[in-house]
């Protein structure tokens, strides 16, 4: 199956995206990482205020097959949570990319946008797994 990686994104290994939108960069999961969950049928994020360590979990996802964690892409504080996800998880199956994001943090190291994948190296990634 052939995803679509907006290119402006950034990527981790462990497949969340960063999308930085000012001084703000907003987190979620890649549309291959929604896909190999499955129905997803709830998500746990961290409150607003929460401080995240790039590589740390931040939260969870459960979908019918299983449940797994989430790591931060970058570290920096949560300014909003998606409640919409949180009340309805299939959002986050719906739409990936655009109305399922996850968290939007104020990073503390910006530079560490940079260090992620870009859209066509985790395509490449993506394929050969």
């Amino acid at each position: 199956m052939a995803f679509d990686f907006p290119e402006q994104f950034r990527y981790a290994d462990s497949h969340e995206y960063a999308h930085a939108d000012g001084e703000l960069v907003r987190v979620g999961l890649s549309a291959f990482a929604v896909d190999q969950l499955g129905d997803i049928v709830f998500v746990d994020l961290p409150d607003v205020g929460a401080v995240l360590n790039r590589g740390n979990g931040f939260g969870s996802v459960e979908s019918v097959k299983a449940v797994e964690d989430m790591y931060a892409p970058i570290s920096g504080e949560v300014v909003q949570r998606n409640e919409a996800v949180l009340a309805s998880p299939e959002e986050l199956q719906n739409d990936p990319h655009g109305e399922g994001w996850l968290l939007v943090i104020r990073p503390s190291d910006p530079t560490q946008l940079a260090e992620l994948m870009d859209a066509s190296t985790y395509a490449t990634k993506v394929a050969a797994s």
